[in-house]
Protein backbone atom coordinates (compact mmCIF):
# COMPACT_ATOMS: atom_id res chain seq x y z
CA UNK A 1 0.00 0.00 0.00
CA UNK A 2 1.16 3.86 -1.21
CA UNK A 3 1.29 6.64 1.22
CA UNK A 4 -1.09 8.12 -1.33
CA UNK A 5 -3.26 5.70 -1.13
CA UNK A 6 -3.77 5.89 2.50
CA UNK A 7 -7.08 7.82 3.97
CA UNK A 8 -5.82 11.42 5.49
CA UNK A 9 -7.73 10.88 8.52
CA UNK A 10 -5.74 7.59 9.07
CA UNK A 11 -2.59 9.66 9.03
CA UNK A 12 -4.65 12.15 11.38
CA UNK A 13 -4.74 9.60 13.42
CA UNK A 14 -1.09 8.58 13.28
CA UNK A 15 -0.20 12.08 14.23
CA UNK A 16 -2.12 11.58 17.26
CA UNK A 17 -0.26 8.04 18.24
CA UNK A 18 3.20 10.14 17.38
CA UNK A 19 2.40 13.31 19.92
CA UNK A 20 1.50 10.75 22.65
CA UNK A 21 5.34 9.30 21.92
CA UNK A 22 6.77 12.41 21.99
CA UNK A 23 4.69 13.78 25.14
CA UNK A 24 5.66 10.47 26.69
CA UNK A 25 9.22 9.20 26.02
CA UNK A 26 10.32 8.53 30.29
CA UNK A 27 7.38 5.83 30.28
CA UNK A 28 6.75 2.43 29.13
CA UNK A 29 5.71 2.84 25.47
CA UNK A 30 4.12 -0.43 24.30
CA UNK A 31 2.11 -1.43 21.11
CA UNK A 32 -0.68 -1.85 22.56
CA UNK A 33 -0.87 1.68 24.37
CA UNK A 34 0.45 3.47 21.65
CA UNK A 35 -2.28 2.02 19.04
CA UNK A 36 -5.34 2.29 21.58
CA UNK A 37 -4.49 6.35 21.35
CA UNK A 38 -4.64 6.39 17.64
CA UNK A 39 -8.13 4.37 17.70
CA UNK A 40 -6.40 1.46 15.39
CA UNK A 41 -5.57 -2.37 16.30
CA UNK A 42 -1.72 -3.00 17.12
CA UNK A 43 -1.47 -4.94 13.97
CA UNK A 44 -3.17 -2.73 11.72
CA UNK A 45 -1.35 0.17 13.34
CA UNK A 46 2.65 -1.10 13.37
CA UNK A 47 1.54 -1.49 9.52
CA UNK A 48 0.55 1.74 8.71
CA UNK A 49 2.99 3.40 11.10
CA UNK A 50 5.95 1.63 9.02
CA UNK A 51 4.56 2.51 5.55
CA UNK A 52 3.82 6.33 6.92
CA UNK A 53 6.77 7.25 9.00
CA UNK A 54 9.26 4.76 6.92
CA UNK A 55 10.38 3.25 10.11
CA UNK A 56 8.83 0.96 12.97
CA UNK A 57 6.75 2.03 16.02
CA UNK A 58 10.12 0.74 18.10
CA UNK A 59 12.64 2.41 16.17
CA UNK A 60 11.09 5.65 15.96
CA UNK A 61 10.83 5.51 19.92
CA UNK A 62 14.24 4.59 20.21
CA UNK A 63 15.53 7.26 17.86
CA UNK A 64 13.38 10.09 19.50
CA UNK A 65 14.51 8.91 22.89
CA UNK A 66 18.27 9.51 21.67
CA UNK A 67 17.41 12.69 20.22
CA UNK A 68 16.04 14.18 23.31
CA UNK A 69 18.89 12.94 25.49
CA UNK A 70 20.85 15.33 22.73
CA UNK A 71 19.13 18.04 23.28
CA UNK A 72 19.54 17.67 27.06
CA UNK A 73 23.50 17.19 26.53
CA UNK A 74 23.02 20.38 24.58
CA UNK A 75 20.90 22.74 26.54
CA UNK A 76 20.85 21.55 30.00
CA UNK A 77 24.00 20.09 31.06
CA UNK A 78 23.52 20.25 34.43
CA UNK A 79 21.58 17.20 34.40
CA UNK A 80 24.05 14.06 35.15
CA UNK A 81 23.81 11.23 32.10
CA UNK A 82 21.74 8.64 34.99
CA UNK A 83 19.11 11.90 34.85
CA UNK A 84 19.49 11.86 31.39
CA UNK A 85 18.84 8.03 30.79
CA UNK A 86 15.72 7.91 33.40
CA UNK A 87 14.19 10.56 31.85
CA UNK A 88 13.74 8.71 28.13
CA UNK A 89 13.12 5.96 29.54
CA UNK A 90 16.04 3.99 29.00
CA UNK A 91 15.75 1.50 32.17
CA UNK A 92 19.80 1.18 32.94
CA UNK A 93 22.54 3.33 32.15
CA UNK A 94 24.33 0.54 30.31
CA UNK A 95 21.84 0.01 28.05
CA UNK A 96 21.28 3.80 27.35
CA UNK A 97 24.92 4.59 26.81
CA UNK A 98 25.25 1.51 24.72
CA UNK A 99 22.34 2.98 22.39
CA UNK A 100 23.62 6.21 22.39
CA UNK A 101 27.59 5.51 21.12
CA UNK A 102 25.71 2.99 18.38
CA UNK A 103 23.45 6.00 17.02
CA UNK A 104 25.51 8.72 17.53
CA UNK A 105 29.25 7.95 17.07
CA UNK A 106 30.67 8.52 20.63
CA UNK A 107 29.59 8.04 23.88
CA UNK A 108 27.47 10.47 26.39
CA UNK A 109 30.10 11.82 27.87
CA UNK A 110 32.36 12.76 24.56
CA UNK A 111 28.96 14.30 23.11
CA UNK A 112 28.19 16.85 26.22
CA UNK A 113 32.01 17.49 26.87
CA UNK A 114 32.27 18.42 23.06
CA UNK A 115 29.18 20.59 22.25
CA UNK A 116 30.26 24.04 22.56
CA UNK A 117 28.67 25.90 25.29
CA UNK A 118 29.60 29.47 23.24
CA UNK A 119 28.97 30.30 19.71
CA UNK A 120 32.23 31.56 19.62
CA UNK A 121 33.96 28.44 20.43
CA UNK A 122 34.38 26.29 17.18
CA UNK A 123 33.92 22.19 17.47
CA UNK A 124 35.91 20.10 15.10
CA UNK A 125 34.22 17.11 16.21
CA UNK A 126 32.00 15.14 14.04
CA UNK A 127 29.36 12.54 14.40
CA UNK A 128 27.24 10.25 12.93
CA UNK A 129 23.30 10.49 12.18
CA UNK A 130 22.78 7.57 10.78
CA UNK A 131 24.41 8.66 7.23
CA UNK A 132 24.48 12.03 7.76
CA UNK A 133 27.65 13.83 9.27
CA UNK A 134 26.52 16.96 11.41
CA UNK A 135 29.58 19.02 13.23
CA UNK A 136 28.07 20.24 16.49
CA UNK A 137 29.02 23.72 15.78
CA UNK A 138 25.86 24.67 13.43
CA UNK A 139 25.33 28.06 13.68
CA UNK A 140 27.88 30.95 13.35
CA UNK A 141 31.25 30.99 14.58
CA UNK A 142 31.24 34.73 15.85
CA UNK A 143 28.99 35.46 18.09
CA UNK A 144 29.38 39.04 18.08
CA UNK A 145 28.28 39.54 14.32
CA UNK A 146 25.30 37.32 15.20
CA UNK A 147 24.08 39.89 18.21
CA UNK A 148 24.62 42.61 16.21
CA UNK A 149 22.90 40.96 13.49
CA UNK A 150 19.96 40.11 15.58
CA UNK A 151 20.05 44.22 16.49
CA UNK A 152 19.71 45.69 13.22
CA UNK A 153 17.52 43.28 12.30
CA UNK A 154 14.84 42.21 15.44
CA UNK A 155 13.54 43.34 18.35
CA UNK A 156 14.26 40.75 21.05
CA UNK A 157 12.15 40.49 24.54
CA UNK A 158 11.51 37.78 27.38
CA UNK A 159 7.72 37.26 27.59
CA UNK A 160 4.82 34.91 27.54
CA UNK A 161 3.69 34.06 24.19
CA UNK A 162 -0.64 33.87 24.11
CA UNK A 163 -2.22 30.47 23.85
CA UNK A 164 -2.77 29.37 20.71
CA UNK A 165 -5.25 27.01 19.31
CA UNK A 166 -4.41 25.76 16.76
CA UNK A 167 -5.57 23.46 13.27
CA UNK A 168 -2.60 21.70 12.07
CA UNK A 169 -0.92 19.45 9.52
CA UNK A 170 1.77 17.34 10.58
CA UNK A 171 4.97 17.06 8.20
CA UNK A 172 8.24 14.48 8.17
CA UNK A 173 10.87 15.57 5.83
CA UNK A 174 13.43 18.29 4.90
CA UNK A 175 12.35 21.63 5.93
CA UNK A 176 12.26 22.78 2.10
CA UNK A 177 9.52 20.86 1.78
CA UNK A 178 7.03 22.80 4.68
CA UNK A 179 5.86 25.30 1.99
CA UNK A 180 3.64 22.21 0.27
CA UNK A 181 2.49 21.34 3.67
CA UNK A 182 1.07 25.21 4.31
CA UNK A 183 -0.24 25.26 0.87
CA UNK A 184 -2.09 21.56 1.62
CA UNK A 185 -3.42 23.39 4.87
CA UNK A 186 -4.27 26.70 3.32
CA UNK A 187 -6.58 24.94 0.51
CA UNK A 188 -8.25 23.05 3.81
CA UNK A 189 -8.73 26.68 5.54
CA UNK A 190 -10.41 28.99 2.67
CA UNK A 191 -13.56 27.02 1.94
CA UNK A 192 -14.28 27.41 5.67
CA UNK A 193 -13.38 31.39 6.09
CA UNK A 194 -10.45 31.07 8.06
CA UNK A 195 -8.13 33.28 5.64
CA UNK A 196 -8.32 36.48 5.85
CA UNK A 197 -6.33 39.78 7.09
CA UNK A 198 -5.73 38.93 10.46
CA UNK A 199 -5.21 34.91 9.82
CA UNK A 200 -2.11 34.14 11.68
CA UNK A 201 0.06 30.82 10.29
CA UNK A 202 2.35 28.99 12.91
CA UNK A 203 5.77 26.80 12.54
CA UNK A 204 6.20 24.43 15.26
CA UNK A 205 9.92 22.63 14.89
CA UNK A 206 9.46 19.26 16.97
CA UNK A 207 13.18 18.17 16.30
CA UNK A 208 16.78 19.97 16.06
CA UNK A 209 18.74 20.15 12.41
CA UNK A 210 21.60 19.66 14.97
CA UNK A 211 21.00 16.45 16.13
CA UNK A 212 18.04 15.04 14.10
CA UNK A 213 18.93 13.78 10.49
CA UNK A 214 17.44 15.96 7.57
CA UNK A 215 14.88 13.17 6.14
CA UNK A 216 13.76 12.42 9.74
CA UNK A 217 13.13 16.18 10.72
CA UNK A 218 9.33 16.85 12.22
CA UNK A 219 7.30 19.90 11.71
CA UNK A 220 3.55 21.01 12.12
CA UNK A 221 2.26 23.80 9.68
CA UNK A 222 -0.56 25.57 11.79
CA UNK A 223 -3.44 28.18 11.53
CA UNK A 224 -4.33 29.66 14.30
CA UNK A 225 -8.37 29.12 15.17
CA UNK A 226 -10.29 31.83 17.01
CA UNK A 227 -13.53 29.48 17.18
CA UNK A 228 -14.32 26.14 17.28
CA UNK A 229 -13.68 23.94 14.55
CA UNK A 230 -14.85 20.78 13.03
CA UNK A 231 -11.90 18.71 11.52
CA UNK A 232 -11.72 16.35 8.75
CA UNK A 233 -8.83 14.65 6.52
CA UNK A 234 -5.54 15.00 7.61
CA UNK A 235 -5.92 17.79 9.77
CA UNK A 236 -5.66 17.69 13.87
CA UNK A 237 -6.49 20.23 16.24
CA UNK A 238 -3.71 21.41 19.23
CA UNK A 239 -2.90 24.05 21.99
CA UNK A 240 -0.11 25.90 22.27
CA UNK A 241 0.28 27.23 26.02
CA UNK A 242 0.89 30.41 27.09
CA UNK A 243 4.80 29.86 27.28
CA UNK A 244 7.79 32.13 28.51
CA UNK A 245 9.87 32.92 25.70
CA UNK A 246 12.69 34.91 23.97
CA UNK A 247 10.85 36.27 21.06
CA UNK A 248 12.13 38.32 18.16
CA UNK A 249 10.23 39.95 15.64
CA UNK A 250 11.44 40.27 12.11
CA UNK A 251 10.65 41.17 8.95
CA UNK A 252 12.77 38.87 6.71
CA UNK A 253 12.75 36.99 3.54
CA UNK A 254 12.48 33.47 3.55
CA UNK A 255 16.32 32.84 2.60
CA UNK A 256 17.06 34.68 6.02
CA UNK A 257 15.44 32.98 8.59
CA UNK A 258 18.42 30.19 9.31
CA UNK A 259 20.49 33.21 10.43
CA UNK A 260 17.57 34.73 12.02
CA UNK A 261 17.27 31.46 14.29
CA UNK A 262 21.34 31.03 14.32
CA UNK A 263 21.29 34.46 15.82
CA UNK A 264 17.96 34.19 18.69
CA UNK A 265 19.93 31.09 19.68
CA UNK A 266 23.27 33.16 19.66
CA UNK A 267 21.42 35.02 22.27
CA UNK A 268 20.15 33.06 24.00
CA UNK A 269 23.59 31.14 24.81
CA UNK A 270 25.18 34.58 25.19
CA UNK A 271 22.59 35.87 28.20
CA UNK A 272 22.53 32.56 30.06
CA UNK A 273 19.17 31.47 29.50
CA UNK A 274 17.84 27.59 29.28
CA UNK A 275 16.09 26.25 26.56
CA UNK A 276 12.84 24.38 27.88
CA UNK A 277 11.87 21.24 26.48
CA UNK A 278 8.76 23.00 25.09
CA UNK A 279 9.83 22.82 21.15
CA UNK A 280 10.53 26.38 19.39
CA UNK A 281 8.09 27.85 17.15
CA UNK A 282 7.55 31.17 14.36
CA UNK A 283 4.70 33.12 14.46
CA UNK A 284 3.46 34.73 10.55
CA UNK A 285 1.63 37.92 11.00
CA UNK A 286 1.48 38.54 7.15
CA UNK A 287 1.74 36.42 4.09
CA UNK A 288 4.73 37.55 2.24
CA UNK A 289 3.59 36.90 -0.95
CA UNK A 290 1.79 39.92 -0.54
CA UNK A 291 4.69 42.35 0.38
CA UNK A 292 6.52 43.96 -2.15
CA UNK A 293 9.96 42.75 -1.05
CA UNK A 294 8.47 39.04 -0.57
CA UNK A 295 9.27 39.28 3.17
CA UNK A 296 7.16 37.79 6.53
CA UNK A 297 6.79 39.57 9.71
CA UNK A 298 7.40 36.66 11.93
CA UNK A 299 7.75 35.77 15.47
CA UNK A 300 10.47 33.22 16.16
CA UNK A 301 10.11 31.83 19.71
CA UNK A 302 12.23 30.12 21.88
CA UNK A 303 10.66 28.71 25.07
CA UNK A 304 13.08 29.01 27.77
CA UNK A 305 13.03 27.66 31.84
Amino acid sequence: MKVSKIAKENIARLNLAIQFIEDNLSEKLSLEIISEKAYFSPFHFHRLFSIVIKETPNNYISRKRLEKAASYFLHQKEKTITEVSEAVGFGNLSSFSKAFKKFYGISPNQFRAESPDKYSKVSKTESKIGKVSVTFEQYICNINNALNWLQMNAKTEIKMTPRLDLAYISHKGKMEAIGSIFNRLVKWATPKGLINEQTKMVTIYHDSPKITDPNNLRMSACIVVNEPIEIDGEINLKVLAPTKCIVSRFKITPFQFQQAWESCFAFMIENSYKKSEVVPFEIYHNNAAEHPENKFTVDLCIPIL
